[in-house]
């Protein structure tokens, strides 16, 4: 080895033994402390992480259910409160294609002139270097020995305005095969 290798590997050495020797008891108390303190603020975010979840299905009862319900009740779509701030209920639709129901939903799409809201991802890997096979992509994939993977899916947001436009429309659909539902919505625009 050449002396400038073992000159640095000595003073390597030397730094790791005076960094081990200045590390006190103290100091070691102080990396426990904090790594106990990292840990406690880790535990209390999770927790905080785990309220947040619980208070926003309690505002989704209250904004979803139960001001809903008590304005229909009293035959209320909307109001003014003392600060002017507006209430005012509006429906609310939403939906989710089950994954045992994707293949039959997905064909009563395509049987019923919808098909267009099925988005069809077709992708291949591809090794280094190989930048021209990947771009003649699916023409080619297969005679190359390359095994293309295909996904489809609805968009969740195409699929909620698909349905919103469906039962505003009147039109009959299966909305089961679709998880479609429309409940009512309490919104609150505050008052300037």
């Amino acid at each position: 080895m050449s002396d400038e290798l073992l000159d640095f590997m000595e003073a390597d050495t030397q730094s790791d033994a005076s960094t081990v020797e200045a590390v006190s008891d103290g100091g070691l108390q102080s990396v426990g402390d904090l790594a106990r303190a990292v840990r406690e603020k880790e535990e209390l975010v999770l927790k905080l992480e785990e309220q947040l979840k619980e208070e926003k299905k309690a505002l989704l009862k209250l904004t979803d259910e139960d001001l809903p319900a008590l304005l229909l009740e009293f035959g209320i779509t909307k109001f003014e409160l003392e600060d002017g701030s507006k209430v005012e209920v509006r429906p609310t639709y939403g939906a989710h294609i089950k994954a045992d129901n994707k293949f039959q939903a997905y064909e009563w799409l395509r049987c019923n002139e919808y098909g267009d809201l099925i988005k069809n991802t077709v992708a291949c890997s591809f090794g280094r270097g190989e930048d021209g096979a990947a771009n003649r992509f699916i023409d080619t994939a297969q005679k190359l020995g390359y095994e293309p993977l295909q996904k489809t899916e609805v968009h969740p947001s195409t699929l909620k305005a698909w349905v919103k436009e469906r039962v505003e429309q009147g039109d009959e659909f299966p909305m089961e095969l679709f998880g479609a539902f429309v409940g009512q919505r309490a919104t609150i625009k505050r008052g300037k």
